[in-house]
């Protein structure tokens, strides 16, 4: 769970659209760490809520390299 200090807004919008709009350009401002832990943060607070054991299996990485052939 991530632990650090929050500054709280309270906006008010009177068309879902602007809402929307006003959400996704704060998501894409925030650096791509931030947004990935915010989902994971989701995640496991959503496995927490359906009873799901906390340790179950991640996406997993597949690391490829090739090697050039020598000009």
């Amino acid at each position: 769970m991530l632990s650090r200090a929050m500054d709280k807004i309270i906006r008010r919008y009177s068309d879902l659209e602007e809402m929307k709009a006003d959400e996704y350009r704060y998501w894409q401002s925030r650096p791509v760490h931030e947004r990935v832990a915010a989902v994971s943060e989701l995640t496991q607070e959503h496995y927490a809520l359906k009873g799901a054991a906390p340790d179950v299996s991640r996406l997993q990485r597949t690391l490829v390299r090739f090697e050039r052939a020598p000009r």
